[in-house]
């Protein structure tokens, strides 16, 4: 009988010191945020980092007399290597590590001195924030966090890859589309040029009053840009041009938007009136975000031009042109809260060089 209890006196003295080393040695001490590739922002409830930064903040509320004592430091690492350079990698993964650590000092009531923050151009997109406890607790879950961190680092890469084979491949077809309709643009405008057709040298063309225009340069950075041409007489013309585009992504957080309406009055020069100077004026709105900052507001300005008109055929020109003169822009910035635009001041600027430029296809229909 002695020999029973004497026993199981035994077996509860070991399940009680062996429990909580076991519990501990699971514990997870190691957590890691995800970031979308080349950029820099947190989003915390995108790919999980709201539960992980849930489980992050439990721990801390734990630990946290502790850890304002400086007796358990928090060890931030942030990576990236998505992006062209290891100084740029290094940049970003420095903004992505401040980025959460910021995210912990407002939400834990912790301060700065509390971490240990490195950088890394390696291995993926993500940060990961470690809290240091005795090793034979941890080794076997920091060993489970390290497999993790790779197997996540493995994913993102091969991400990365099949995007840009996707990226390659849809070039490769574009680029084989493009130079089909050049080919057929080509035998079309051949087979259309006869000699009948073409100019002498010295002939003054006037047997056209209006024209379409399109700024192929406005087109080429999605910007939709159509105008019309009156031609009083074959030595002045009267133009305008208006713009306008409204584009926005990464879930509303950037923004391209703006329109603008440019007249102009044209003097044509020399035998075949192919050169010309020209006063434009021009005014619109603009609302650009391609930061935290985004800026809306006014333009207006005008200046000189001078261009020269590139006869294709009978039909079609093509027109290079470039303004200088001054523009001002009145705007206010802005940043963009929880879905709500907050307002962060207003700014004027002046600006003088270059204010417009062109390659614009021209179509003379009447």
């Amino acid at each position: 009988m002695s020999r029973k209890i004497t026993f199981l006196t035994l077996f509860l003295w070991l399940t009680a010191v062996t429990f909580p080393v076991i519990a501990q040695q699971k514990a997870d001490t190691t957590y890691t945020f995800r970031f979308v590739p080349r950029e820099d922002m947190f989003y915390v409830p995108w790919n999980g980092n709201d539960t992980e930064l849930a489980r992050l903040l439990e721990c801390i509320e734990s630990n946290k007399a502790t850890i304002l004592d400086g007796k358990l430091p928090l060890y931030v690492d942030g990576y990236c290597n998505s992006l062209g350079s290891e100084t740029e990698n290094l940049a970003t993964a420095k903004i992505r590590a401040n980025r959460v650590k910021s995210e912990l000092i407002i939400r834990a009531e912790i301060k700065e001195e509390n971490f240990i923050t490195r950088n890394h151009a390696t291995e993926g997109d993500f940060v990961t924030v470690r809290m240091t406890v005795p090793v034979k607790e941890t080794a076997a879950t920091d060993a489970e966090a390290e497999a993790r961190r790779k197997a996540e680092a493995e994913r993102l890469e091969a991400e990365k890859r099949a995007e840009q084979e996707r990226l390659a491949e849809e070039q490769r077809k574009a680029e084989e589309a493009r130079l089909a309709a050049e080919k057929a643009e080509a035998e079309k405008a051949a087979q259309q040029n006869t000699l009948a057709d073409t100019p002498s040298e010295t002939k003054i063309t006037t047997d056209y009053h209006l024209s379409l225009r399109a700024n192929l340069l406005r087109w080429a950075t999605l910007t939709p840009d159509l105008g019309l041409e009156w031609r009083i007489c074959p030595s002045w013309g009267i133009a305008v041009n208006g713009s306008w585009t409204s584009w926005s992504w990464n879930d509303k957080h950037r923004r391209y938007a703006l329109w603008e309406v440019a007249p102009e009055v044209r003097y044509y020069m020399g035998e075949k009136k192919a050169w010309y100077l020209g006063a434009m004026f021009k005014a619109g709105q603009f609302n650009y975000k391609l930061s935290e900052t985004g800026k809306q507001g006014d333009l207006m300005g005008g200046g000189i031009t001078a261009g020269y008109r590139l006869r294709l055929n009978k039909a079609l020109d093509l027109d290079f042109n470039l303004g200088l003169g001054y523009l001002n822009a009145d705007y206010e910035k802005y940043e963009v809260i929880d879905g709500v635009r907050v307002r962060r001041g207003n700014e004027t600027k002046d600006w003088w060089g270059p204010i417009n430029a062109g390659v614009t296809l021209v179509w003379k229909i009447k």
